[in-house]
This record gives structure tokens, sequence and C-alpha cells, in this order.
């Protein structure tokens, strides 16, 4: 078979990337075309697009950036239909997905939408152009099945597919020697995000944050796709800050704490089993939009998932460095704060396991 993937995100890489090595343990024969990243392009696949030239973060910023979706959009069309694919596999990504779908379906192309665009959130009208022109939907956030239900549509939920991930890589890496040029005593990982607006937004505040605890080694876990050069202007006069790319993974697996920009990270973080603060800020426009339309009482998928707050979450104006430095403080320092969030990640984790083997 022939598949075509579309990811436009890094996360939707992981999954894809994650995706395309289970479906070849069962089609040896299979052959993928994607847009997506440096995962699935380490399993040979023909990468199209760059997550890197395609993620765009806010309202204002996907306005700003219309023309060149629209050119993206139009060739993605033309390629799909010089590829032939049996089959479309849409990775979230719904700005750009959804404007696919009742297209493919009026080429008679069959369309599986893995990982649901986060249409609880808002936009419920979303959901009438899924059932309508969506094959097939596989959901990996518990709750996502029963949304879906009360539409009349029938999602799948195959569980999250970072549990075996993430469990897969402890189980080899458990007596490994981390990042070796690093000190792994008191380490505090740092996840400033995957796209360069939130980086510029939320790096400088957790490097000033670093420096008021200078026992402790800070590690940024760069984006893949984003040059050196870029992270070199926040990061010169830093010295208990250090630098891995490619190695989120070990040094969550060393970490006593980690600063995160909200999204698939929060739940890598989470099923480390490393306390963690939530940090969102976008632009303030984007922001104001983005408040009037969500409706949702929490913005990190594990508080999310779980319905409570289980990390504190600093979001826009509370995202300061006095406030990021008390719950970092409480997270080094008081016992009773670390074990209720780590009570909390094996429940969630109990969750995200209940659909079996996701890939």
């Amino acid at each position: 078979m022939k598949y075509y993937v579309i990811a436009g995100e890094a996360s939707g890489d992981l999954h894809g990337s994650i995706l395309i090595k289970e479906i070849r343990k069962l089609d040896a024969q299979a052959n993928f075309r994607a847009w997506g990243g440096d995962k699935m392009q380490a399993l040979g696949i023909e990468l199209v697009k760059h997550h890197r030239d395609l993620a765009f973060m806010g309202f204002v910023e996907v306005v700003r950036n219309l023309p060149g979706i629209i050119k993206n959009l139009i060739f993605c069309k033309q390629d799909i239909l010089q590829y032939a694919p049996d089959v479309v596999v849409l990775i979230d990504y719904p700005g750009f997905n959804l404007r696919l779908v009742k297209w493919a379906k009026k080429n008679r192309l069959k369309v599986v939408f893995y990982i649901s665009p986060q249409v609880w959130a808002w936009k419920e009208s979303r959901v009438s152009l899924i059932k309508k022109y969506v094959d097939k939907m596989i959901v990996i956030l518990p709750f996502e099945k029963e949304f879906y239900k009360k539409f009349d549509v029938d999602a799948l939920y195959v569980g999250h597919p970072l549990v075996k991930e993430v469990e897969d890589y402890k189980g080899k890496n458990r007596h490994a020697t981390v990042i070796t040029q690093h000190s792994t005593h008191n380490t505090i990982a740092l996840l400033p995000g995957s796209r360069k607006q939130e980086i510029k937004r939320k790096l400088p505040i957790m490097l000033e944050t670093a420096t008021l605890f200078p026992g402790h080694n800070f590690i940024v876990a760069k984006a893949p796709g984003i040059k050196d050069e870029f992270y070199n202007t926040f990061l010169s006069s830093h010295k208990n800050v250090s630098t891995v790319t490619g190695q989120t993974y070990s040094v969550l697996l060393y970490a006593k704490a980690a600063l995160v920009t909200s999204g698939t990270a929060t739940l890598e973080t989470a099923l480390f089993q490393v306390p963690q603060i939530v940090c969102y800020k976008a632009g303030e426009l984007s922001y104001q939009i983005a408040k009037r339309l969500i409706r949702l009482q929490f913005i990190s998928l594990v508080n999310l998932i779980m319905n409570r707050e289980i990390v504190k979450e600093l979001i826009q104006n509370n995202l300061t460095v006095k406030n990021l430095q008390k719950e970092l403080q409480l997270l080094l320092t008081d016992e009773a704060r670390i074990n209720e969030i780590r009570k909390g990640y094996i429940q969630l984790k109990d969750l995200l396991s209940q659909g079996g083997d996701a890939s």
C-alpha cells in the first residue's frame, strides 16, 4: 500500500514516525511519502516538507503567513494526486489538514485522521466536517471517544503512543550514562518548545530563572530543525545552562524538575515522572482571541486529561521570573508537593494505557 502522511509539527513527526514503524511490521511493501520532520526522515521516508517551515503559533501568526499556507495547500493537493496513495493519514495539524478533507473525499481518497484536532476545546462545528469527510477518526486522549460519540462519530480510542515509547526508552537506558559532557546532579530540564515564536517568548524567562539557582545544572533540550545560531542569541551569558540536541529523553530520565512549554512535552515529562511547571505565553492579540474562544479550565494535557490540577500552569502574564522561581523552589524542596504530582502521573499513565498499544 501507498501512504501519504501529513504532520506539521514536531509532535506529529514523532507520532508519525512510530506509526510508520508499526505499519512496516504489518505491511513489508508499504510505501510512504510525508510532510514531517527529522524522525520520519531518519526512517528513509521521502520528506516533501519539513515541519519547521510549517508550524505557526497563534491566530495572528497564521493570518500573517496565510499566503504561504495557501500556497502549500495547492502544492500538497497536486503532490497527493501525483503520488496516488491508497490512504491519506492526517496527523493533528488542523489548520492545514482540515482544509484537505473535503477535497480528498471529492477526489475519492481514503482519509484517516490519527490524533484528533482539539475540536473539544473550540470550534465544535468542525466535527460536522470530520463526520462527513473523514473515513476514520483515531483518537489518543481518553475523553475524546465520548466527545465524538455525542455527535454520532464512531472514533477509535487507541491509547497514547507515548506510553510505550517512553517505557521502551526507560527500559533500554535505565543504566546508561546520560549526556556525558554534563553533570546529572541537580539537573533541571528546560523544554521551551519547538517553534521559534514560542522559544523567543519563553526561553529568556526560563534562563533568567536559572540564574537564581546557581547550584543547579539547567539543560535546554533544543527543538529538531532549529539551528544552534538561533539558541546562541539567548544562551551566551548563562554559566549554569547547557544544551543538547536530540536527547530530550536523556535529560528527562535524570532531571529533578522541568520547565515545560505546554503541549506533547508535558505528557512526555509526566511519563518520565519528572515534576514540572507548564509555561505558556503567546502574542497578546492571539492570547486575547484564544481566551474568548477556548472553553477550557486548563491548558496542559496533563491537567486536561485528569480534569484537575496536577501540575502548576503559568500562563501569559503569570509567566514571570518571580513566579517561576517560586514554583521551581517548591518542586525542589516540598516533598508533599512532589509526591502528589507523581501520584497524579501514575493515574494519568493508567488512563493513557487503557486503549492498548496505540501505534
